[in-house]
């Protein structure tokens, strides 16, 4: 969905998806600090917060605001209901809201939804007074209620405007969940009223996702290895519009082409319920019975890529995923299903650079990242790096400004967010990529980090140069990566760089100097080099290839290194020889926030 910022007075500098912060339209003329962006943004649903000012607008539900469409609002002080709790806990929930519907209620579902009351009955479809946050006002809901194993774990409230409110604190968990447990089948929809649609023909092995059409689908990971890994066949009936179809291409990534079947509607039809009321029972059925298999691996026609062309026809070739380095953005943006090598000498920081790097991607867009990094042992160790990295500071408990608070908000998130591949005796690339994919379908990876490549038991065989195996071996990870929609960073040695007896310094790494073969700049979608000056606190990193121009273009950007966080500062380096090494760095932008606290305000402006 396109909405219209401009209305608002917010610049979105361009950008058609994503997080992103920008200037407040509200208090940035009163602001000293011009260039704080202090307004977070979700162009993906129109939601936006100034953390500064207290400015709240949502373009999906205007009433949210001040009433008016297009408005947003100031509230004098903003409920902490809405943060994640350490635990999820099961709520405790009024006996009313499992009261029998009323006669205008099943009327409605039975008439407008073509849902029977036989369905209603089964599903516990239940009705109570509530006050919903979009409105502030109280009204008569509709009941939609999520059970696991029997036991009622969660609500969603739906009123007559269509406006939602699900329980706080509670987990989100697939609806009807217990209908799929142990069953060959399952169907996935967008929502409660297609699930029951799917059921007025006779499907119990039917869920829908609790939140809708979007991207994040945490509520999904726990239930992977019980519910859906023994799935033959997986029916996808998500919307068929832009946001179900995004949905619908995680699922398949997550669930694999090979098992799933995408549900087709009639003309005129966006999802199952609308095409049970305008063509009947047996004609959605025979939908079901005509799901499109996907097309056979290797064998591809634009039929087969009728929704990524189409996307493409409608929105042309947009910018990736930014990092936060404003810098560094110019440079170049990011892609799912690319292959990054970056290298750089030994003790440059290679492995600390790609550690800020996909936590940036993480935080910004809810990538989450897998590692293989024998060299990160112990494991503990690489956390607590990590850790500092979120928190911008030393990560112990005798350290300014650190708590209890803290340590559970990085443990959480890590939890959450990070995993590594860990084997003592198996590191061929079988056995690691296999793993991975295990992360990709029960941990929703996007990113995925081998850290050194010399750590991967090479099985080389007969006949075949270093330069054709390594060209082989890199065409297997870049598909791998296609293949999961998946960022996979391979970080990679040079070889072995001798320093010149007159300077004592050594020449300068280049993507070909990697150890083993060209093959890995000429693979690669994109070629980073880490750069330290070993006369000064500045580290450059060195863009030597961006394959697509809509991505990027080559460059240089400098950083000064924070060696208490671990955080790289984006500066600029003033290209003086007069000058001493130090004295060459200007304008170098800290940043010593706490990403989490950061984070855990922008997550206020998607719960309630």
């Amino acid at each position: 969905m396109n909405y219209d910022f401009h209305s608002l007075g917010v610049d979105i500098h361009g950008r058609t998806g994503g997080k992103i912060k920008t200037h407040c339209p509200h208090c940035h003329a009163q602001r000293k600090n011009k260039r704080d962006k202090s307004l977070s943004v979700n162009i993906d649903t129109g939601q936006g917060k100034c953390h500064y000012c207290g400015w709240i607008f949502n373009l999906d539900h205007p009433a949210a605001g001040s009433g008016t469409s297009g408005s947003g609002s100031h509230p004098a002080s903003h409920p902490s209901a809405g943060k994640l709790p350490a635990h999820f806990k099961r709520p405790v929930f009024s006996p009313s809201h499992t009261l029998e519907m009323s006669d205008n209620a099943v009327r409605w579902f039975v008439e407008k939804r073509c849902i029977p009351q036989s369905v209603l009955a089964q599903a516990r479809i239940g009705q109570s007074d509530e006050k919903m946050p979009q409105t502030g006002t109280i009204v008569r809901t509709i009941n939609f209620h999520y059970y696991e194993n029997g036991q009622l774990v969660n609500t969603k409230f739906r009123d007559h405007e269509k406006h939602f409110k699900m329980v706080a604190g509670a987990e989100l968990i697939p609806y009807n969940v217990d209908g799929i447990l142990g069953t060959p089948e399952a169907i996935i929809t967008e929502g409660e009223i297609d699930a029951l649609s799917f059921m007025a023909i006779g499907r119990t092995d039917v869920v829908s996702a609790p939140a809708g059409a979007t991207g994040n689908l945490d509520w999904l990971d726990r239930f992977v290895p019980t519910h859906f890994e023994d799935k033959q066949c997986i029916y996808l009936a998500t919307d068929e519009d832009e946001k179900g179809l995004l949905l619908r291409q995680e699922l398949l990534r997550r669930f694999g082409v090979e098992r799933c079947r995408i549900v087709h509607f009639s003309p005129g039809c966006k999802d199952a319920n609308e095409h049970l009321c305008q063509y009947g029972v047996e004609s959605l059925r025979i939908a079901l019975q005509q799901a499109e298999e996907l097309p056979i691996e290797g064998v591809l026609t634009v039929d087969h890529l009728a929704d990524e062309f189409r996307m493409l026809f409608q929105n042309g070739l947009e910018s990736g995923a930014d990092t936060g380095w404003e810098m560094m953005d110019r440079l170049c943006t990011f892609e799912l299903g690319r292959l990054v090598v970056l290298t750089g000498v030994p003790g440059h920081g290679k492995s600390e650079f790609t550690d800020e790097l996909v936590l940036r991607l993480c935080l910004r867009h809810g990538w989450r990242i897998g590692y293989f990094s024998p060299e990160n042992m112990p494991i503990s160790y690489h956390y607590k790096k990590l850790a500092e990295k979120l928190t911008g500071r030393r990560f112990a408990l005798d350290a300014p400004g650190v708590t209890w608070d803290t340590f559970h908000a990085v443990h959480r998130f890590l939890a959450q967010n990070v995993s590594h591949i860990y084997s003592q005796v198996d590191h061929t690339v079988d056995n690691i990529l296999a793993r991975a994919r295990a992360l990709v379908c029960r941990r929703g990876i996007r990113i995925f980090v081998v850290d050194p490549m010399n750590c991967i038991q090479h099985q080389r065989p007969e006949g075949l140069t270093e330069t054709q195996y390594i060209g082989e071996l890199l065409t297997r990870l870049k598909a791998w990566a296609v293949a999961n929609g998946v960022l996979l960073i391979l970080v990679a040695h040079p070889r072995k760089m001798n320093r010149s007896s007159q300077t004592n310094t050594r020449p300068e790494v280049e993507m070909y100097d990697i150890n083993g073969s060209a093959e890995f700049l000429n693979k690669a979608d994109y070629g980073f080099i880490v750069v330290r000056d070993e006369t000064s606190n500045l580290v450059r990193l060195k863009v030597e290839k961006v394959k697509y121009k809509h991505l990027g273009h080559p460059g240089s950007q400098p950083f000064v290194y924070d060696v208490v966080s671990g955080r790289y500062h984006p500066c600029e380096e003033l290209k003086d020889p007069s000058l001493p090494a130090e004295q060459r760095i200007s304008n170098v932008q800290f940043d010593t926030r706490s990403w989490l606290t950061e984070q855990a305000q922008e997550a206020e402006l998607f719960t309630e």
